[in-house]
């Protein structure tokens, strides 16, 4: 984020009905589904969707699983999400395809431990991790805010509480920051799919509790109404992949910190764990996390980066914000010294090996809380005394 101290920041999210979480859903879904036969499965699954039709492609190595017990299972990630519309629909009228097929010798020789020769990264590339006190999940507020918007949403929807409104739906929150602290919330958008019976003074009355319930009231006081967008374009009935072509990976800074920090440019979902985008990126999360946990800085963003068939990180970058040489210092030596960063020590580290995935696929793969059953295992912060000096 910039040096300024004074500025208006934004971030956006997409609900789990926008096009192209419905895809990631169904990826990462197909990771679960072999991971949860074999924990050391490998996955590389891409999902296309649009009306009426799922196709999935990728490549796979583990358990024979039944195409028609994949496709079964994709018709009911559509059904959970809420989608049973003309133009998209969790049954028959939906068309699914599934291109996977076996994984390239070539990168499985790059990645397979052998001899005396540790796992390797399954790609090069660098990955981001970041954490701030802004909230307290140690997220960036603007992004925090915009996924609880919609989370909120999502489940009175399901609920049935919150009628009228379709899963398809947007926010953006932009927060005005002094001497570089979020200090009042100058803007809201909310966009959202909606049956053809609401006019939209109705559904900006359904919409408004959601930016009330879901932002802290200090950040609200003095909040100008006329900075609430919902649906500044008119009508939005048509939605979700009918509405617009969906694909895997294509929602890469909703998933991270919303622009708040640097990201590397690979995508999460649909990936299994010696996947380096996906699990190198929640191990720099976990350590950064940490980092600010400790109170030994405000905000921390680590970068490691990674080539193919290579185990060790070719390099980890540590930033506290403050200038403080010595300390970045101290702080990396703490990460050599209790991190292992290799994709078998990462996988360990955090007990990846595990079909865990499906659920990070909406609102934000970090700043959720873990889970007994592994779930968001880098949220933890539980290697604060590492950086205690």
């Amino acid at each position: 984020m910039s040096n300024l101290k004074n500025f208006l920041f934004t971030s956006e999210s997409v609900s789990e009905g926008h096009p192209d979480k419905v895809s990631d859903r169904i990826s990462d879904m197909v990771v679960d589904s072999y991971i949860s036969e074999d924990p050391f499965s490998r996955v590389a699954c891409e999902t296309l969707t649009t009306t009426n039709k799922v196709v999935l492609a990728g490549e796979v190595r583990g358990p024979e699983i039944k195409e028609n017990d994949l496709i079964e299972k994709v018709r009911h990630c559509i059904k959970d999400i809420g989608y049973d519309q003309d133009g998209f629909t969790w049954k028959e009228a939906t068309k699914i395809e599934s291109h996977l097929h076996s994984q390239s010798s070539d990168i499985a020789m790059g990645v397979d431990s052998s001899g005396n020769k540790d796992e390797g990264a399954g790609d090069q590339g660098i990955m981001f991790g970041y954490a701030c006190n802004e909230t307290q999940e140690l997220m960036p507020a603007p992004i925090h805010y915009s996924h609880k918007i919609l989370r909120l949403m999502a489940e009175d929807r399901k609920s049935g509480k919150l009628k009228n409104i379709e899963p398809d739906s947007k926010s953006q929150v932009t927060f005005e920051y002094v001497d570089g602290k979020p200090t009042k919330v100058k803007s809201v958008v909310i966009s959202s799919q909606h049956s053809a019976d609401v006019n939209q003074t109705q559904v900006r009355d359904l919409l408004r509790p959601y930016m009330i319930n879901s932002i802290p009231k200090f950040f609200l006081d003095g909040f100008n109404e006329d900075e609430f967008y919902v649906n500044p374009t008119g009508n939005f009935v048509i939605g979700g992949p009918d509405g617009d072509c969906g694909l895997t990976g294509r929602k890469i800074i909703v998933d991270t910190y919303g622009g708040a920090a640097p990201h590397g440019g690979g995508a999460f979902s649909g990936k299994d764990p010696t996947k380096v985008d996906r699990s190198a990126a929640y191990a720099a999360r976990y350590i950064a996390k940490n980092v600010v946990a400790s109170k030994i800085a405000n905000k921390c963003l680590i970068q490691l980066a990674y080539a193919i068939g290579v185990s060790k990180p070719l390099s980890i970058y540590v930033d506290l914000f403050d200038n403080d040489v010595e300390k970045n210092k101290f702080v990396a030596e703490k990460i050599n010294d209790n991190f292992n960063l290799s994709p078998r020590g990462i996988r360990e580290m955090l007990n990846l090996n595990k079909p865990i995935y499906e659920k990070t696929a909406a609102y934000g793969h970090f700043g959720r809380s873990p889970e007994e059953n592994g779930s968001f295992s880098w949220e933890k912060t539980d290697k604060i005394k590492a950086f205690l000096k």
